[in-house]
């Protein structure tokens, strides 16, 4: 018994893990937006308040909930940081008035959402979030 429950547990953790390994994050844009993608370093720089265009259209970055797994993910494979250096960093650029984070809209719905309604809105989401009311412009796996 403790054999088969063993099994179990070993099954269902490498599952877990298997499908946490092959999630990717993704930068969505609306779908009027006319850029079919954009670079990493065209994203980091919007996200890090050092660029308000993808090149061919003005955006507006919104940002996940603090802590979110998301939010983390994307910012470690956009930017190189961990959640802990991004906060440090944006209180350095508020407190010398250089720039001011992207607003905060919540869970991937909600940035989905956001993106969908507003014509220049640029946002990141889990892949298995996206649906057609938006457009991908950069995987980050």
């Amino acid at each position: 018994m403790k054999n088969l429950i063993f099994k179990l547990l070993t099954v269902a953790t490498l599952l877990l893990a298997s499908s946490l390994l092959n999630a990717a994050t993704v930068v969505i844009v609306n779908s009027g937006n006319p850029d079919a993608s954009i670079s990493k370093k065209v994203a980091k720089k919007i996200f890090m308040g050092k660029a308000s265009s993808t090149g061919s259209a003005e955006v507006i970055p919104v940002d996940q909930d603090e802590g979110s797994a998301v939010r983390d993910d994307f910012y470690k494979k956009a930017a190189n940081k961990a959640a802990d250096k991004m906060k440090s960093y944006w209180s350095k650029m508020i407190f010398s008035g250089k720039a001011v984070p992207p607003e905060v809209k919540g869970d991937d719905a909600a940035v989905v959402d956001w993106v969908a309604k507003h014509k220049d809105a640029i946002g990141y989401v889990d892949k298995s979030a996206v649906n057609g009311s938006v457009k991908v412009v950069l995987e980050l796996p």
